[in-house]
């Protein structure tokens, strides 16, 4: 047989990306055979570093913030959407002892979040006009990578720091580190949000058609095993993210939506709702995309992918 396609593809420590990580120690472990692919995966810091990597040619393909990845593609990177990463999955931090109980307290606050072009900016910005703030003008945001945040929040009192929106299991780890406390969960401010996606070089996809199925292929059954499984995933996540595995079996069950990673289909219409907000609304994206060329759903649909 030909030689495996080697596919490098990056991520964050969060998570979002876990299905990667499983079928990654799925591959090394020779758990489950891939005739057609082999995955080698490097891990970022931040989002602007792993942007940069995917636009110098220094990967194949990333999870990414989905509103960063259709900026990159309006941009003109030839990149594709194949496949959701999960949904929803974020969580909003307050700083544990503020005196804030409700969305108005956090008035002359400054809120972390991890990148101008993500869900989490979105569904903060939409939080706080819906309860009368208005963004950069009653609440201040400070922008850092999400292993960054719970030390930022440990310490930021003094700088007016009342929380910060994120994936997890940076927001875990603050609550188990006595800093910080629940104040909504990502999937309640927007029911089965997408967030993170997988995209690819459009290059590869053509070349490659075999080896992105089967890697598709590879992830949805990933995303089942951690829905029906999660003890399973919890172990894998905790080797992946370098996290206790106590901690991600939470996530993943506490409570049992908290992040889906069974639904993996791209749905457009939601990706039209994120763009038309963040250009319309929050003018961070400087256009829209056509979602139809953007997505590419065949191998997803092909996989079993709902």
């Amino acid at each position: 047989m030909a030689n495996k396609q080697l596919f490098k593809i990056g991520h964050l420590p969060i998570t979002d990306h876990l299905i990667l990580g499983m079928v990654k120690e799925f591959q090394d472990k020779g758990e489950k055979t891939y005739s057609q692919f082999q995955l080698e995966t490097s891990v970022m810091s931040g989002w602007p570093d792993l942007v940069n990597r995917l636009e110098s040619n220094e990967l194949d393909g990333a999870f990414m913030l989905s509103p960063s990845s259709m900026d990159l593609f309006r941009a003109g990177l030839n990149i594709r959407m194949l496949l959701l990463g999960h949904k929803t999955g974020s969580i909003f931090i307050k700083r544990k002892g503020s005196n804030i109980t409700s969305v108005k307290d956090f008035k002359g606050q400054t809120i972390i979040i991890p990148y101008q072009m993500s869900v989490h900016y979105m569904l903060l910005h939409r939080l706080l006009i819906d309860n009368g703030l208005e963004p950069h003008v009653d609440v201040k945001f400070e922008t850092l990578a999400p292993s960054q945040m719970p030390e930022a929040l440990e310490y930021g009192e003094e700088d007016g720091v009342g929380g910060f929106i994120v994936a997890e299991p940076f927001g875990s780890v603050t609550i188990n580190a006595g800093h910080g406390e629940v104040f909504a969960l990502s999937k309640d401010l927007w029911p089965k949000h997408p967030c993170c996606v997988f995209v690819m070089k459009e290059p590869l996809i053509s070349a490659h058609g075999d080896a992105i199925s089967e890697m598709i292929s590879a992830f949805v059954q990933a995303g089942k095993i951690a829905e029906e499984q999660p003890d399973q995933a919890a172990d894998m996540g905790s080797r992946f993210l370098k996290q206790d595995k106590e901690l991600i079996y939470s996530i993943l069950t506490n409570p049992h939506d908290r992040i889906m990673m069974g639904e993996l289909l791209p749905n457009l219409d939601d990706f039209d709702i994120m763009q038309n907000y963040m250009v319309d609304k929050m003018k961070v994206l400087k256009g829209k995309v056509d979602l139809e060329k953007f997505v590419d759903s065949r191998f997803a649909k092909a996989a079993g992918a709902i």
